[in-house]
């Protein structure tokens, strides 16, 4: 009897939760989107020792749960994602674990270089970061997912993996040094546009929200000179656990905010 009464509760939680995201969604839809949503995607081992499993398993089912929220972007229409992956300090992980999760990288940018709804959608795909610390055949899956998807502009999907912001800006002022020390550019030129020309995501606009899962409040290295402004939103579940209708509560609290940029 108890356990009857318990999944007539689940039930009608689940019923409750569906008209929910119903509404939400209708209201996601009727006003503008964030153009670029950047995801700090946190909680993937946390999430797995809570159910018991390895965190092999935990980073399984974070990858389950990116796949789900492409489709989620697409229903929404919101045009730039870019996700946290793999940061460079995230490298110096035990050697099993990074093994597990080069394997898994290698799995999927070759099955996003084949997906469907990436081809339909016309969705260019990107990896961002330290690609060289990378092992070989992730490489090489990386520029199969990049080639086959170079030539599409309707969407695009960046997957910063081995990445640091703090490098990424490092990089961006080495590559302005060499210029200057070469006389093809004078110090008092150097500008904002300059160096955002250099960054990994010189060719499109900064992000307006970011998302981060597990319940941390910090950006942890994450596109640091392109969030200057960006609007913040974190949500209080591991990654592997976000539901859609935490998805567009976010969307949606970023459409109630008035944005600054500074003013």
């Amino acid at each position: 009897m108890t356990g009857g009464k318990r999944r007539i509760g689940e039930t009608i939680a689940d019923a409750a939760r569906e008209a929910i995201e119903v509404r939400l969604l209708r209201e996601v839809r009727s006003e503008p989107v964030p153009r670029h949503l950047a995801i700090i995607m946190d909680g993937n081992r946390r999430f797995a020792h809570e159910q018991g499993m390895e965190s092999s398993d935990g980073h399984l089912k974070g990858k389950d749960k990116l796949e789900e929220l492409l489709d989620w972007c697409l229903e929404v229409g919101l045009q730039v994602l870019t996700v946290y992956a793999l940061s460079t300090e995230n490298l110096s992980r035990d050697p099993k674990e990074i093994s597990e999760l080069m394997d898994l990288f290698r799995e999927n940018f070759r099955k996003v270089g084949d997906d469907p709804r990436v081809h339909r959608n016309r969705i260019r795909v990107r990896a961002i970061g330290r690609l060289d610390r990378l092992r070989a055949d992730v490489q090489e899956a990386i520029r199969y997912a990049e080639d086959r998807t170079k030539d599409y502009s309707n969407y695009y999907y960046n997957i910063a993996v081995a990445y640091g912001g703090r490098e990424e800006i490092l990089e961006a002022m080495r590559s302005i040094a060499r210029d200057v020390a070469a006389g093809k550019v004078q110090p008092d030129e150097i500008d904002e546009r300059m160096v955002q020309k250099r960054l990994y995501t010189s060719d499109l606009p900064d992000p307006d929200l970011v998302l981060r899962t597990s319940g941390e409040e910090r950006i942890s290295n994450f596109l640091l000179w392109q969030v200057a402004y960006a609007e913040l939103y974190f949500a209080d579940v591991y990654w592997p656990g976000l539901r859609k209708i935490d998805f567009l509560r976010a969307l949606r609290d970023y459409q109630r905010r008035r944005r600054r940029f500074g003013t």
